[in-house]
């Protein structure tokens, strides 16, 4: 999972106008590589869930699957992704936070900690 500063080689006024994609534009692929390995496991089910249950799931091996949609209506699918891995990153460091404050506290308290 790696973003691609090259997947919108056309230059339209409003990508000039996006500080995030210039932003984006101008990181080493290695950075954003970096970036997209550090998400877990879950965070990448929980959006492929999110996926596809906003684009229907039917069993492939029983149908001939096939979605058509135009270029709003998947850019909008896609920054719904973003925006859920976004969360889903945050909710995770912040339950990784609360695990340790909880065993720091049960170390005041003399307690054997349990850290998830």
């Amino acid at each position: 999972m790696t973003f691609n500063p090259d997947f919108f080689p056309w230059e339209t006024e409003e990508q000039n106008d996006n500080c995030l994609m210039q932003y984006l534009q101008q990181q080493h692929p290695e950075t954003l590589e970096r970036i997209a390995q550090s998400v877990s496991s879950e965070i990448k089910d929980i959006i492929s869930q999110n996926v596809r249950g906003l684009v229907g799931l039917l069993p492939s091996e029983d149908f001939a699957v096939q979605i058509t949609t135009d270029r709003e209506n998947l850019a909008n699918l896609l920054a719904s992704a973003m925006m859920t891995g976004y969360f889903l990153g945050q909710v995770e460091k912040r339950h990784h936070l609360e695990s340790i404050l909880l065993a720091t506290e049960s170390i005041k308290l003399g307690k054997k900690p349990k850290i998830d």
